[in-house]
């Protein structure tokens, strides 16, 4: 059983962090109940849900939330819960009567989880936004890209998944433990800009001690400026990915690929890092990737092949470790990190919206025939699984 065997989350169906931060708590143990609204919602494109990674691990049952029955069955699920997550813009669950006054009223000891760009309060809290906006206003985007060219968006792993979905598990699990002194519920506000902010940490720190040049792009350290610390094409036309910083480990790659000892000796000298980068670059232009891999991978020399996502499943390093696990014949990411006493199950394939509504709503007190009334009605739909 996995760490969190026994945890009960209702997750109030969104996107992006939302659904990745419920599949986090799925993957130890917890017990995720997606409330889905009866016809999906989502980016407009349909997704298979067995490609649905996000989505895995958990059941679903399908209400009206607008209309008082729905509502009533929404609330009597979330009175057995110890978490409940939404990622809805501010006002909106309380409109639909289901924010935390609401949910407190009848569940103090509730941890309100709650998922936004900008947070519940400020002059963007009701503003529409992605991934790229937050990261945007958080100096994040500005710091990431080649020098004297535009800003590159990191995918969304910066501010949906880093900065949201991680932030948000961190505070509801530290909200569930002050809960064993309080006996009280609370609400965790996880707005986006808040977390990449806290993941800029390091470089406000750097910033203010003249160790980072905050004004352009690529000419420090951890950014691509220093040439010991990017990617390089190699004969094949991949890439190699490289980061010996400390000077022992540069030394180590400079020896195994015959780099000339001045720049060895001179590693930090800024002044020589154009014509040290070429040099690189130069060698690294000599021979394929996978020779270059073969011969420095697991070195000192802090060197690995950029892979694609298929080479990166199909690595020694995943393979020896079950890194990747096949879910209804589609491979993904196993459960991380891993325990060495609480062993999480298998993931499960992500559920059809509505298809757990009757079991749902039986665990929620309902009897037989008040399901089928809720059912035939239409504050509540069964779909039934493929």
């Amino acid at each position: 059983m996995g760490p969190l065997h026994g945890l009960r989350v209702v997750e109030l169906a969104s996107i992006g962090p939302g659904p990745m931060c419920a599949m986090l708590l799925a993957d130890l143990g917890a017990d995720v109940v997606r409330i889905d609204r009866l016809e999906p919602s989502g980016l407009g494109v349909a997704l298979d849900k067995r490609n649905d990674v996000a989505a895995r691990s958990r059941r679903s049952i399908a209400l009206d939330l607008k209309g008082a029955a729905g509502r009533e069955a929404a609330l009597r699920l979330i009175d057995r819960a110890d978490v409940l997550i939404e990622g809805w813009r501010p006002g909106v669950a309380e409109r639909l009567g289901l924010g935390p006054a609401d949910c407190h009223a009848r569940h103090p000891g509730l941890v309100f989880g709650r998922m936004t760009g900008f947070g519940q309060t400020g002059p963007l809290a009701h503003a529409a936004g992605h991934d790229i906006n937050y990261i945007a206003l958080t100096g994040a985007l500005h710091a990431i890209g080649p020098a004297g060219g535009a800003p590159v968006p990191p995918l969304n792993l910066v501010g949906d998944y880093g900065g949201g979905a991680l932030y948000l598990a961190f505070g509801v699990m530290a909200a569930l433990f002050e809960r064993q002194r309080s006996g009280r519920g609370q609400v965790v506000d996880a707005a986006m800009v808040d977390g990449v902010a806290s993941l800029m940490s390091l470089f406000h720190g750097l910033a203010a001690g003249g160790g980072w040049d905050a004004s352009q792009r690529g000419a420090n350290l951890l950014d691509g400026g220093a040439p010991f610390y990017g990617t390089y094409e190699t004969a094949d036309g991949r890439w190699l990915a490289i980061g010996p910083l400390e000077p022992k480990f540069f030394a180590d790659l400079a020896g195994r690929i015959g780099l000339e000892a001045r720049f060895v000796q001179r590693q930090y000298d800024r002044r020589l890092w154009p014509e040290m980068r070429e040099a690189l670059a130069v060698i690294f232009r000599t021979r394929p990737r996978d020779e270059w891999a073969q011969l420095l991978e697991g070195t000192d020399a802090c060197v690995a092949p950029v892979l694609t996502l298929a080479e990166a499943r199909e690595h020694p390093q995943a393979v020896q470790r079950q890194g990747f696990v096949p879910v209804d014949g589609v491979p993904q990411p196993a459960p991380a990190p891993r325990f060495d006493r609480s062993r999480p199950e298998a993931p499960r394939p992500a559920p059809d919206i509505g298809e757990h509504t009757r079991e749902l709503l039986a665990e929620a007190g309902y009897a037989p025939g008040e399901i089928a009334v809720l059912l035939a009605d239409g504050a509540a739909r069964q779909t039934m699984p493929e």
